[in-house]
């Protein structure tokens, strides 16, 4: 049986997926892993741009903003999946890194979305 906290991460995801979606982006990949990387949200916008997105979804801004709770350690996981994924598409296009925040409101999410987020 899944948790609230799994419950509220997979709404975020879905949310987070639909908003690129409206956006013009293609999701290609949802939990992509590459051994102990995992990317929330791989996207493409045609043959120009690949974005690989954090999704951070809290039901409170009490402990700090979601976007805060991406470590150091878990950026540089992040880049390593972006690499792999990049030669296994042999993709030649751009590349971005974003967070996403998401609040639960009374009817959705609160989104907000860092591009470029990191490097």
């Amino acid at each position: 049986m899944r948790t609230p906290a799994q419950v509220l991460g997979q709404a975020g995801e879905a949310a987070a997926a639909d908003f690129y979606r409206q956006a013009g982006f293609e999701v290609l990949a949802q939990g992509y892993r590459h051994g102990r990387a995992e990317v929330d949200l791989v996207l493409r916008r045609g043959q120009e741009l690949l974005v690989f997105a954090e999704v951070k979804t809290r039901s409170t801004s009490q402990y700090g903003p979601p976007e805060t709770f991406v470590s150091a350690r878990k950026k540089e996981l992040f880049r390593l999946a972006a690499t792999h994924l990049q030669e296994e598409l042999d993709w030649r296009g751009d590349i971005r890194f974003d967070i996403l925040a998401l609040t639960p409101l009374s009817q959705g999410f609160q989104l907000e979305v860092f591009e470029d987020a990191f490097w």
